[in-house]
């Protein structure tokens, strides 16, 4: 028996507040702040152009790949499309 069916029988796919996840069964936690955030991110948006809060919040979704940065001097946060 393969490790991929014996976990396919342990591991059921967790309901979630946030509809973002990678594969099925899976899913990446995000506070509701950083779900809010996302679902604005609906257009490229210059980084200074957002709160501090929010720029940390973009942080935290960048690490996560939910978000991706755009160029180094002056960069844009793009949402990532298989996020939406």
């Amino acid at each position: 028996m393969k490790i991929s069916e014996l976990m396919a029988g342990l591991i059921q796919p967790e309901t979630t507040k946030n509809k973002y996840s990678i594969l099925d069964g899976f899913s990446i936690w995000m506070s509701n702040e950083e779900a809010e955030l996302l679902e604005r991110l609906n257009k490229p948006v210059k980084l200074r152009h957002l709160s501090e809060h929010d720029q940390v919040r973009v942080q935290s979704l960048i690490r996560k790949s939910l978000v991706s940065k755009v160029g180094m001097e002056d960069p844009t946060v793009v949402a990532n499309e298989k996020t939406k």
